[in-house]
């Protein structure tokens, strides 16, 4: 079991959980995650690791509130207990010298990203970060994304704060006035597809970190299957990151709302109010 150490609430259904375990803060590396239940009969769900802490031997999780586990989990307050948290699982990034990319995330997003800025950025790259949501609220983790970018843009739909539009829309302000070398897109899997279609179009090599459904993360039940290259990948041991242009969105995309009914009736059944 894992003692939960420190709570933020960045808005109403987004919250920060620092969480003790140590030998995964010191092995944890940029793109990697973990699988996180809570009771014993609960579901297990991957969430990324946004910071660490091997002094205090503590990881950074953020979590969205969109279900019954999500909720579980950010009803825990400090000194409560996860029950069980596996990790690190999945493969790092491959960090090196591109040059200039651009970081694309989407909502909750961004915190995936974080680490992956700061990597690329202690690798001398030049990082141009576009940070998208809904709305101002909805914003997350600015200040620590700020630190290791050279430039930040703030996209939200309602113009709330930053720029209105889209992410593709500030991806695209940034390609059409200098060189990019590279872009890394993170967030719902409808906006790694339209960030993937823009930088195909100017043939820039573009990664996706995925965020499908997953159970044991091993690659052995084959939930979080995807298809790359006309190829099965498994996302949790081949993954989460994958080349955006190679992977097929439409049969992920349709794979996501493959439990639809049973989540509708479990959030009913349970009579926790998101």
């Amino acid at each position: 079991m894992n003692k939960i150490v420190a709570k933020e609430k960045f808005s109403d259904k987004v919250f920060r959980l620092e969480v003790e375990a140590p030998l995964i803060a010191r092995s944890r590396k940029a793109g990697h995650f973990v699988l996180v239940k809570v009771g014993e009969k609960g579901e297990r769900i991957p969430l990324t690791i946004a910071t660490s802490d091997p002094q205090k031997g503590t990881i950074d999780l953020v979590v969205q509130r969109v279900g019954v586990s999500s909720a579980k989990l950010t009803d825990l307050n400090v000194g409560d207990y996860i029950t069980d948290l596996v990790g690190p699982l999945g493969k790092a990034t491959h960090i090196e010298n591109f040059g200039t990319v651009i970081c694309a995330s989407g909502g909750v997003g961004t915190a995936p990203m974080l680490p992956i800025i700061e990597a690329l950025k202690k690798a001398g790259n030049r990082v141009v970060s576009v940070l998208a949501a809904r709305t101002k609220d909805l914003i997350i983790l600015e200040e620590q994304i700020r630190k290791f970018s050279d430039e930040v843009i703030i996209m939200t739909d309602d113009g709330s704060y930053g720029t209105k539009g889209l992410v593709t829309n500030g991806v695209e302000s940034v390609i059409q006035r200098e060189k990019v070398d590279m872009c890394v897109a993170i967030g719902p899997a409808i906006m790694m597809k339209f960030v993937s279609l823009l930088t195909k179009k100017y043939d820039i090599p573009t990664l996706a970190s995925l965020n499908t459904i997953m159970v044991d993360g091993t690659g052995m039940c084959g939930a979080c299957r995807v298809t790359v290259g006309g190829k099965t990948k498994f996302v949790c041991v081949d993954g989460p990151e994958f080349d955006a242009h190679q992977v097929d969105f439409d049969e992920m995309l349709m794979r996501l709302t493959a439990y639809r009914p049973e989540e509708a009736e479990a959030l009913a059944k349970s009579g926790i109010t998101l």
